[in-house]
């Protein structure tokens, strides 16, 4: 009765004997703790990104408009005869665009690099590469190519996203036909980028289709050129950067350690229990 009452229990003694079995547990328990805890601050550490699908305008104040970048190789056509049109369904058609353009000479003047940086209206349309401006048409015009870049919107340097945003960067088009056309049918993706401060940066991904074929004109000449037929898709795509709570984090740490004493003492104990009945079972054979 008293051994009830006695509210100071007293410590077992699998708990306070030191023994090898209990040295190599503790040895592996904290070496199993360390091990989680470093996991888990390389987690809280790291930026997770998440992304996330809705219909919407992301860019309202954009006014309406895309920025483009392009950036192709014409190994087989002087410079002079190079130019950019753009037109669409807004009723826009602008023929030979040379606002922040560059042609840069190529094969000893026999070719061209065309750069050039220009916006586009958010509504069906084109832009291509053609001789159309030129003033005299060429009888034979060589539209091989190879494309270097064409990108929209803002660039983003992102390490963890791998997102088509140069879906056409590297097309290599120089063995082609030299006097077909090419229509490259482009699905603009509005994408959506944000940090963890909250600001947002907007880009454009595109998948891309193509083909290829030979184009007359009404009196029967072969005029190639290099379409970009564009349209938007009403879904956006966002990526946002996110990290994990500090508390989420303690009350990891503390599960950690929590749990992995309990499970060591269990089996310390079990160790320890199981030790013990197998000394008393030598001990009453050579009784």
């Amino acid at each position: 009765m008293n051994n009830r009452l006695d509210i100071y229990r007293k410590v077992p003694k699998d708990l306070t004997q030191p023994t090898y079995t209990g040295a190599v547990v503790s040895i592996i328990c904290c070496v199993f703790m360390l091990f989680l805890f470093l996991s888990e601050l390389k987690g809280f550490i790291a930026t997770e990104i998440v992304n996330e699908l809705y219909v919407d305008d992301p860019d309202k104040n954009s006014g309406g408009k895309i920025d483009v970048s392009l950036n192709i190789s014409l190994p087989n056509l002087h410079c002079d005869l190079v130019g950019l049109d753009i037109q669409d369904e807004m009723g826009r058609h602008e023929v030979g665009h040379i606002d922040n353009s560059m042609k840069v000479p190529l094969n000893h003047g026999h070719g061209c690099r065309f750069e050039g940086e220009f916006t586009i209206n958010k509504v069906p349309g084109n832009f291509h590469v053609s001789t159309h401006s030129a003033t005299a048409q060429p009888q034979s015009p060589d539209m091989t190519h190879l494309i270097h870049k064409l990108a929209f919107g803002e660039k983003l340097q992102m390490q963890n996203v791998q997102g088509a945003f140069n879906a056409l960067g590297g097309a290599d088009r120089l063995v082609s036909n030299p006097l077909a056309s090419h229509d490259y049918i482009l699905k603009i993706v509005p994408t959506v980028y944000e940090d963890l401060s909250g600001k947002q940066r907007f880009s454009y991904q595109y998948t891309v289709a193509n083909k290829e074929y030979v184009a007359y004109s009404h009196t029967g000449r072969i005029i190639p050129a290099i379409w970009y037929r564009y349209d938007l898709s009403p879904i956006t795509v966002k990526y946002t950067e996110k990290r994990q709570p500090l508390y989420r984090f303690i009350t990891t740490i503390c599960a950690i350690i929590g749990g992995t004493f309990t499970v060591a003492g269990i089996i310390d104990s079990c160790i320890f229990t199981a030790s013990e009945a197998w000394k008393k079972i030598q001990i009453g054979k050579m009784s």
